[in-house]
């Protein structure tokens, strides 16, 4: 039976038409993965079936019957609940006030409340502390609450945008367990997904979306993530290989015995050293919520160190503010572009001049110098292929992956001698992907020095000179990216191992009898194949 059946849904903004003559059947049950290219209409199309915008043109049936939403509260009725990219939690809430709010009449503010988050926590695995405040938790923790308030809604109909984006291989795996448990309990769950090998190895099927249309579906047993990724954006999947290396002994970056407290003194960050050398990248693999994000704001400036020294060449900024750091050469990718990366309600030029005030193009002397700057954003728009109508529409317009390109060619276009990329091509799909590869490998052979934090440890591994493992605010371990697997990074991200890591070989690496001297690694899974 269906439980979702949009019809010739056509949805226009100014300038751009998001959504044209697009068809999607879910049925009940299973798990429907969406997936295309940044900017295709995916988040468009979600937002109509949730009630959140109104289509121009096309019908929505939910479980047979005709519906038209004009609000979430009345997809919310009828069992649909999203789980956001961007979540929309209230920082200053707990988690238990978050997921009863605007649902107080379910049961209640109080204990019987707590019990039911408790409960559904406990259900899916979800870790979920409900007296915890929002603003003290990471980025997984925050996506969790998602799930839980969703669940908690009674939701029998799941959207999660991009669900895995900040998951370590083992938690995906107990994601996609729990899916599959939904799945079994009969709800439906649209998967949308840029990682084509977690989408095959979930979906039980595929619809796909290219320029604001359908352009087929796909079952997943009959697709490779090469197929998939050429009828998303008609090139095969990119991989974040970097072939030479370019590391000088020149060192940019030199962080020694850093030391971050929270009141109380409880520490946050905890003997941190490393340097990093013109042409490097350094990779941080770690489990959200265990110190990188203070270690990317000591970096940077926003939190000053406890203890330690920060020197950058041969002079040290551990004093330094934030805006001379900037201006002496330290660029920065922020892990949540909408909170720290961009004023979503100022144009395109506007969010060109954020972090660069005092630097050409955007200023003469001391005054702004917005011809400049809104030259140069063109430039930007059109050497990162930021798709826009023009320099003027806001960048809360703009889909994930062109806000994400946008603030890339920002940072790079200041000629950066060292880069914080945090998480820089999370929820930005393959074509995207490449594109923000390309421009950081080219900077590096040019003699950028990188510090790169991300939770896609296919990326990691594969951009990374050096690899180092955080754990609990420490430096717990190190790896060579050239013989690592992510299984491997991802159970010493957990705590399980520390020191070097060495890489174990299986029998799949490995001859097993003589006969077959030659034998190498065993052929290619989707998921290794998306790699």
């Amino acid at each position: 039976m269906t439980a979702v059946e949009l019809a010739g849904i056509t949805k226009r903004f100014p300038g751009v038409v998001a959504n044209h003559d697009i068809h999607l059947t879910v049925r009940k049950g299973t798990v429907h993965a969406l997936v295309g290219e940044n900017g295709a209409g995916k988040s468009t199309l979600m937002k109509i079936l949730y009630g959140m915008q109104k289509p121009d043109e096309g019908t929505i049936a939910i479980d047979g019957a005709q519906v038209a939403f004009s609000s979430p509260a009345d997809a919310i009725v009828r069992g649909i609940g999203m789980v956001h990219q961007h979540f929309m939690l209230a920082d200053n809430l707990t988690v238990l006030e978050n997921v009863v709010l605007g649902s107080e009449k379910l049961y209640g503010i109080g204990g019987k409340a707590r019990r039911k988050i408790k409960e559904l926590s406990e259900r899916y695995g979800l870790g979920v502390r409900p007296d915890v405040l929002v603003e003290e938790l990471g980025v997984a923790a925050r996506q969790r609450v998602e799930i839980l308030k969703v669940l908690y809604r009674g939701a029998r109909i799941l959207i999660l945008d991009e669900p895995t984006a900040v998951l370590v291989p083992q938690e995906v795996d107990a994601l996609f367990d729990n899916l599959r448990e939904l799945r079994s309990e009969g709800l439906s769950v649209i998967f949308i997904s840029h990682k084509l090998g977690e989408v095959l190895s979930v979906a039980d099927e595929i619809t796909v979306i290219r320029r604001g249309t359908t352009v087929g579906t796909a079952v997943p047993a009959e697709t490779s993530p090469r197929q998939l990724a050429e009828m998303m954006v008609g090139s095969e999947l990119p991989t974040p290989e970097t072939a030479e290396s370019t590391v000088t002994d020149r060192p940019v970056i030199t962080v020694d015995k850093l030391r971050l407290e929270a009141f109380g003194g409880k520490a946050l960050l905890d003997d941190i050293s490393f340097t990093i050398h013109a042409g490097e990248i350094l990779g941080i693999a770690g489990v959200e919520g265990n110190g990188q994000t203070e270690l990317v704001d000591a970096l940077i400036g926003l939190k000053g160190a406890d203890s330690g020294t920060i020197a950058l060449i041969d002079e040290e900024i551990t004093a330094w503010p934030t805006r001379r750091r900037r201006e002496q050469g330290i660029g920065y990718i922020p892990e949540d572009r909408h909170r720290h990366g961009l004023l979503l309600e100022a144009p395109l030029w506007e969010n060109r001049i954020l972090g660069h005030v005092t630097e050409k193009p955007n200023a003469k002397g001391v005054w702004l110098d917005p011809k400049g700057a809104q030259a140069d954003t063109r430039r930007i728009v059109a050497d990162y292929d930021v798709r826009t109508p023009g320099i003027d529409v806001t960048a809360a317009s703009l889909s994930g992956g062109n806000q994400q390109k946008l603030i890339v060619g920002r940072e790079m276009s200041s000629k950066p001698r060292f880069l914080i990329a945090a998480h820089p091509t999370r929820g930005v799909d393959v074509g995207a992907q490449a594109a923000i590869w390309d421009h950081i490998r080219e900077a590096r052979r040019e003699g950028l020095a990188v510090l790169l934090i991300s939770a896609d440890l296919d990326e990691l591994i594969g951009l990374s000179d050096t690899l180092r493992v955080i754990y609990n605010g420490k430096l717990v371990a190190d790896a060579d990216p050239a013989t690592i697997t992510p299984e491997e990074l991802g159970s010493a991200m957990t705590g399980a191992a520390t020191g070097h890591l060495e890489h174990q070989e299986t029998p799949a690496d490995t001859p097993e009898t003589p006969e077959t001297p030659d034998l190498g690694k065993s052929p290619e899974s989707p998921e290794d194949e998306a790699r």
